[in-house]
């Protein structure tokens, strides 16, 4: 009939409108990306538990009580840590991993192979420092890294390789080469001298810490190996 809409009636569910989206899975690559950021987080944590007995009882003794700030040496902040690529190795040529030297408080001395007598005075004053720490001598190294190519006098060698005389037995000092231009990117002297002007002292950790002063007073620089040694007794040992 004319007017009449002959249609169906729509059905109610077809206004009914239902959208489906579908979203894409995790990705497997952004799932190993957050493990990844998870396990770094990881081992910053862990090596920030490592370190900070040694942070802290630097920090103690330099920072807490600066009115007991009477090192002798000067401090080096920040402390230069050992690098792995440090090219070593012993008189007969073999390498040396620089880790290696890890576990134990170093007195260095830094010379050329023909020893002058400066070198001989740095000798001297290690092994005399070394004695006079009497118990705590186990904690503390002494070592010399010979800084050309050329070979050592065999008198030195032997004083220094030499375990007793009248007064005692000693400990003998280790003797290394190392590269010079490699050395300077670790260990630096004070303005206006030279690597071999100086003893350096590195931590059990592999960090230089401390640069002792030119021509060093044996007492006061006792002192400070003294105050090192009791600053890291809760957690240096003797021993690597």
């Amino acid at each position: 009939m004319s007017g009449i809409d002959s249609s169906a009636p729509p059905s109610p569910d077809s206004a009914l409108l239902v959208n489906f989206s579908v979203h894409s899975l995790p990705s497997t690559k952004d799932a190993a990306l957050r493990r990844t950021e998870r396990g770094r987080w990881l081992m910053i944590a862990v090596l920030l538990v490592c370190a900070a007995p040694v942070v802290a009882s630097y920090f103690t003794y330099f920072v807490l009580r600066p009115q007991a700030r009477t090192n002798y040496s000067e401090l080096i902040v920040p402390a230069q840590p050992l690098p792995a690529s440090l090219a070593l190795g012993d008189l007969a040529g073999t390498p040396v991993a620089p880790l290696s030297l890890r576990g134990q408080w170093l007195v260095v001395v830094v010379a050329g192979a023909a020893c002058d007598s400066r070198c001989e005075r740095h000798l001297w004053l290690q092994r005399q420092l070394h004695e006079a720490l009497g118990a705590e001598k186990d904690r503390v190294d002494k070592l010399w890294l010979i800084d050309d190519i050329d070979a050592p006098r065999r008198e030195t060698l032997a004083a220094i390789a030499a375990t007793s005389d009248a007064r005692g037995t000693f400990a003998p000092t280790t003797v290394l080469r190392a590269d010079r231009a490699a050395l300077g990117r670790w260990l630096a002297p004070a303005p206006g001298h030279s690597l071999e002007d100086h003893l350096y002292l590195v931590d059990p950790r592999g960090d230089w810490m401390m640069r002792v002063p030119v021509d060093a007073d044996p007492a006061r620089l006792k002192r400070d190996i003294d105050k090192l040694l009791r600053a890291s007794a809760g957690w240096d040992r003797a021993g690597r």
